[in-house]
């Protein structure tokens, strides 16, 4: 038995002990001395009484009482048989559960049925599953609730088998888990498990494309299906397996009939060409294949939301695209390849690039070793713009807030000769900021951010007020860019637009969502400008960012220059620039700082510019590749070397001097990736005490930007073998990079595909665990009903018995007794 104070601080009131026994000693009362020593002890007694009853004094008695919570698994493979088995122990629903659809974790269960437990108690959990831990923790994890609790558990488990309906399961397929070469053989092996015998089509696809198939008569148990294929050209080939039934009743859960996995393969170097037009891109595409470098020409839309797509590739290059054609989240994603994996990216000239493309504040531009906005410092002619933007409530909450980002961003590139002016409307119209010059940039976007969502919409007030701010404006190029979301109250648009077309005022319209665009597309070809229909109101910052450059007439240059060397590099060896004919057209930008300038067009405007971005590098060639400005290069004898030399400068660079071989396995179990290096340099030697290590990286597209790991240390645990452990459960990205004095020496990046769930595997019930746990925790294992209720334990819990109210309880009896002392005296009767 043990004692315990709840409030120990309160001991510190015995002090007081010392008044009353002062007390005791200046009384003056006539009661004899030994009625006087009485009430002072009872009074002591009743202080003490009252200290220990603050204090919390409590009694710690050991106990062995158990409280028994059954806990069942409600998990897809086992719940109604849980459920019906725990019925069969005390024939009611269980007191707790755990488990969801897709996962058991057997950890979550026993640290919740604790909570139910009173601490006086000992915890006797009776456990009712397969004990197939979708988590794949060990033991000590899953009793790792008690030990945080610092609860004493004793844990019987009941094993419960799965469901007994037919299945049929893709429980694996074998690849190689290396790379393979590009046309060298390999093979996929297909396990097919089936609880019944049955037969089935297996059958196998390469990108959505179906190869093969086979028709199997499966046995009960494991069955293997091969597929004989030759690796492709791909960096990064994805196959699908999938296994169909031949009836429904022969297959209980669809989900987990189909598998992917992803084959790395090694070959030609091999780039991505995005264009609108990838028609006018198949000469520059053919001269590149002349240097053994493959392209793919594709239009924008074929750009998914995926790393692994980008990552197929040592390099990008940017055509004739604008940035409308990307969501923020795609950019985020060419942002990433060039940082993090290393990839190379290039922008090529065109009216639909750089600014001119609306790229000017963007992710690209980020990794651009130029600026895209106008170069201010070049003479050209002024220009007055007006903004006019739509305020109706429609407009409410972030689409306002990137309208405003537009109209600045607009504002921002026009120089302090140009004229700006900004007009909201709703129902009416209302002049946000004069007429004024761009200089003013401050106060014109302070009235910008004033401005705020609220009534219909009514476009032919504003467009008239625009037309009165620009006619009377010395400005000698005027434009309207107008934006809307909306349906607008009747007026005479054409009219007012024609008048403006009869002032040499152009005018483009930006339609937003469920705008009106047939109206604004007729209103812009009156206005010789150019609609915009904007399904993504992110990209409205881009489609000012086009027109205001568009507008300004200054950034596209056609006519005929001769590239002019700046600085001497690498990628012109064997190139006489001095030979070459003439480009007839290039886009005006900026070189940012500490970029390599190669050559120049025009005198001294950026031709072809280079700087590395994170661990890629980024380029830029202001002229173009086609028949529009490049039609007498294309007939250049050098163009092919030309391009490839300057390709292959920007490409993923896996630098493998000094190495023998270095090969990369992975191999996936669940949620569980267990990733294996093996290096080996020049000399056969094995790399010891190389720094090895992996970033997983998120392969789709998520909101922000796509989600990067810190890098994990790959641990040597054999000569020139290193190896770790990851989890992943979405499909992700890994890259893993062999460093020596911090060069990276070789890297490799390879796609995970995303299985379906563990909890709907086809497996018996894990009896080793389910022992385990039992026997560990003093438990029984599959017991019977009459064995729980018979169970005695040994182990203990300390059982508080608080003794607040027998404290009180005496301490008021003696108070009675104090005063019956304090009022009656007891002296002998004839005696003073």
């Amino acid at each position: 038995m043990q004692l315990e104070f709840e409030q120990p601080l309160c001991l510190f009131g015995l002090l007081l002990l010392a008044v009353i026994f002062l007390g005791y000693r200046q009384s003056l009362v006539d009661f004899s001395r030994r009625q006087r020593k009485i009430s002072l002890c009872v009074r002591s007694l009743i202080l003490v009484l009252l200290v220990l009853a603050l204090a919390g004094l409590t009694i710690l008695k050991a106990s062995n009482k158990q409280r028994l919570i059954f806990v069942t698994d409600m998990s897809r493979s086992v719940e109604d048989k849980c459920v019906i088995k725990s019925k069969e122990y005390h024939g009611a629903a269980a007191e707790t559960s755990f488990g969801t659809a897709n996962e058991t974790n057997i950890a979550e269960g026993i640290e919740k049925a604790l909570s139910l437990v009173p601490p006086e108690y000992v915890p006797h959990l009776v456990l009712f599953s397969d004990g197939n831990d979708t988590t794949k923790a060990e033991i000590a994890a899953i009793l790792s609730g008690c030990v945080s609790s610092g609860r004493t558990a004793i844990i019987s488990a009941i094993p419960v088998s799965g469901s007994d309906a037919p299945e049929i399961q893709l429980a694996e397929v074998k690849s190689p888990n290396s790379s393979v070469r590009e046309g060298e053989p390999f093979t996929l092996d297909a396990v097919v498990q089936s609880n019944t015998k049955t037969n089935a089509l297996v059958m196998l696809y390469r990108d959505a494309f179906k190869i093969a198939e086979v028709r199997k008569q499966l046995q009960a148990g494991e069955n293997s299906v091969r597929f004989n294929l030759t690796a492709t050209d791909k960096k990064q080939q994805e196959y699908t397996v999938e296994v169909r039934p031949p009836d429904a009743g022969s297959d209980t859960i669809a989900e987990n009939n189909r598998l992917q996995v992803v084959v790395a393969a090694e070959g030609k170097p091999r780039v991505l060409i995005l264009d609108n037009e990838p028609a006018t891109m198949r000469d520059f595409a053919a001269a590149l294949k002349e240097q053994d470098i493959a392209a793919d020409i594709r239009p924008p839309e074929a750009m998914t939301g995926t790393l692994q797509l980008l990552d197929q590739y040592d390099a990008v290059i940017l055509g004739d695209v604008p940035a409308t054609a990307f969501s923020l989240q795609q950019m985020n994603l060419f942002r990433q390849y060039v940082s993090e994996l290393g990839g190379g990216l290039m922008m090529l000239g065109g009216d639909q690039s750089f600014g001119l493309g609306g790229y000017y504040k963007t992710p690209i531009e980020e990794i651009l070793p130029v600026r895209c906005d106008l170069p201010k410092e070049k003479e050209k002619p002024s220009i007055a713009m007006c903004l006019v933007i739509d305020r109706s409530g429609s407009m409410g909450g972030q689409k306002m807030e990137w309208a405003k980002d537009a109209a600045k961003a607009a504002v921002e590139l026009l120089t302090p000769k140009d004229f700006v002016a900004v007009i909201a409307f709703d129902n009416e119209s209302y002049l946000v900021s004069p007429m004024q010059s761009a200089a003013a940039v401050s106060s014109i976007n302070a009235a910008i951010s004033s401005i705020e969502p609220a009534g219909g919409t009514n476009i032919y007030p504003a467009l008239a007020e625009a037309f009165e701010q620009l006619r009377k404006t010395p400005a000698k190029l005027k434009h309207v860019i107008l934006l809307t979301d909306g349906q607008s109250a009747p007026g005479d648009f054409e009219g007012i637009v024609r008048q403006m077309t009869s002032e040499l005022i152009t005018a483009s319209m930006v339609g937003v969502g469920e705008a009106d665009n047939e109206l604004l597309k007729r209103l812009a070809d009156i206005g010789r400008g150019r609609h915009y229909a904007c399904n993504d109101p992110q990209a409205i910052p881009q489609i000012f960012v086009k027109e205001t450059i568009a507008a300004s007439q200054s950034a596209l240059h056609e006519e005929p220059f001769v590239p002019i060397v700046v600085s001497p590099a690498q990628v012109l060896d064997g190139i006489d620039i001095d030979s070459a004919p003439p480009l007839l057209g290039y886009v005006a930008v900026q070189n940012k700082a500490a970029v390599r300038f190669v050559l120049a067009a025009g005198g001294s405007d950026p031709l072809l510019v280079f700087h590395r971005y994170g661990l890629g590098t980024a380029a830029v060639f202001t002229s173009d590749t086609k028949s529009r400005w490049a039609a007498e290069w294309l007939a250049w004898q050098p163009f092919g070397k030309f391009w490839a030399q300057i390709i292959r400068s920007i490409m993923r660079q896996n630098s493998s001097a000094g190495l023998r071989g270095v090969t990369m396995t992975l191999t996936k179990s669940g949620k569980s990736v267990h990733i294996a290096v093996d290096a080996v340099d020049a000399a056969e030697q094995f790399m010891n005490g190389t720094e090895v290590e992996v970033t997983k990286t998120d392969n789709h597209i998520l909101p922000g930007t796509a989600q990067r790991s810190s890098p994990v240390v790959l641990h040597q645990t054999a000569p020139g073998h290193y190896c770790t452990d990851i989890s992943d459960d979405a499909g992700s990205l890994l890259t893993v990079s062999l460093k020596s004095a911090g060069k990276v020496l070789w890297r490799e990046s390879r796609g995970l595909t995303q299985d379906y769930p563990l909890e709907l595997r086809i497996q018996p019930a894990n009896e080793t665990l389910l022992k385990s746990l039992a026997d560990s925790t003093g438990g029984l294992y599959n017991p019977l009903p009459e064995d729980l209720a018979k169970f005695k334990t040994d182990k203990t819990v300390q059982q508080p018995l608080p003794l607040r109210n027998y404290l009180l309880a005496l301490a008021a009896f003696l108070f009675v007794l104090d005063v019956f002392l304090r009022r009656v005296s007891l002296k002998e009767s004839g005696k003073e």
